[in-house]
């Protein structure tokens, strides 16, 4: 298989409790990554990141993604600065819009969500890399903030985006972007180009999450993926069989992932439906 990383989700559906025998079964499966999710009533982001890697010994821990209205840009970076310095390497930060009107529920919607998206990301990587921060910005005010225990390794921060305008600004702004689920090789041959747009150089990585789901029966498969592609359909603004999926024959999901590395992916996360998520990914990773 092309060059790519290939992790796995921890889905927000599943309790928080079962994440460190996951991870570790994970890891010793050969899996890159393991993704944990915040979604607004849902478990933290950085919490389960900390639980994650304290369960494991090599595996990559991304937060997918950490909404920035809910977060001071200060404290995000404490928190992962934490992270970076007690697991030098391991640790991938994203940091996303947020949902709309999950950020109008807590009374946190940004008066401009790019300004305070492009704000977040650059004074979080600046602290990171063990600036002083001094910083009057339309969402974002730091007034020569500082991290006492920067970390050695300044972990990467990616943006978790769709949209054009963002996409641009995950290129000027982040180390990386992430793209959400349901999105296919032409969707990100487009990203690619907004991201270089923003100006993106060499090193800014693409991560591209995945639904999936590894089988025999074709209607098993089908019935497994249909609610999350039914909604994806009507977020994505598409008839549902273009959401694109990693499905199939574990074969025929491994030739899906090649696809979206040779569009440009580094690294593709799984996020596993129906049973035996762990099994599924055992079969995809057989053919790597």
């Amino acid at each position: 298989m092309t060059n790519v990383r290939i992790g796995v989700m921890y889905d927000r559906a599943w309790a928080p409790e079962g994440l460190p025998e996951f991870a570790r079964q994970a890891e010793a499966l050969g899996a890159d990554d393991v993704w944990v999710v915040e979604d607004l009533g849902w478990a933290g982001g950085v919490s389960a990141a900390a639980v994650a890697l304290g369960a494991t010994r090599r595996v990559r821990v991304g937060i997918g993604i950490a909404p920035a209205p809910l977060r001071s840009p200060a404290l995000l970076a404490m928190e992962l600065a934490t992270l970076a310095r007690v697991f030098p390497g391991r640790l991938v930060a994203g940091i996303g819009h947020g949902v709309p009107e999950w950020m109008a529920q807590v009374g946190a919607a940004p008066r401009s969500p790019l300004a305070l998206l492009e704000e977040t990301i650059t004074s979080v990587r600046a602290l990171l890399r063990g600036e002083r921060v001094e910083l009057a910005g339309r969402e974002v005010r730091l007034d020569d903030v500082g991290l006492v225990h920067p970390p050695a390794e300044v972990p990467p921060v990616v943006a978790g985006v769709v949209r054009p305008r963002s996409l641009e600004l995950s290129g000027r702004a982040a180390d990386g972007t992430v793209i959400a689920e349901g999105h296919g090789p032409d969707d990100l041959e487009n990203a690619r180009a907004l991201i270089a747009k923003g100006g993106a150089g060499p090193d800014h990585t693409l991560t591209v999450f995945a639904f999936a789901c590894v089988g025999d029966d074709p209607d098993e498969v089908t019935r497994a993926l249909h609610p999350h592609t039914e909604g994806h359909a009507a977020w994505l603004g598409r008839p549902q069989d273009e959401v694109f999926t990693v499905a199939g024959p574990a074969a025929q999901a491994a030739q899906k992932i090649r696809e979206l590395a040779e569009a440009g992916a580094d690294t593709v996360v799984l996020r596993f439906a129906g049973e035996q998520p762990l099994r599924q990914l055992e079969a995809v990773l057989a053919h790597r």
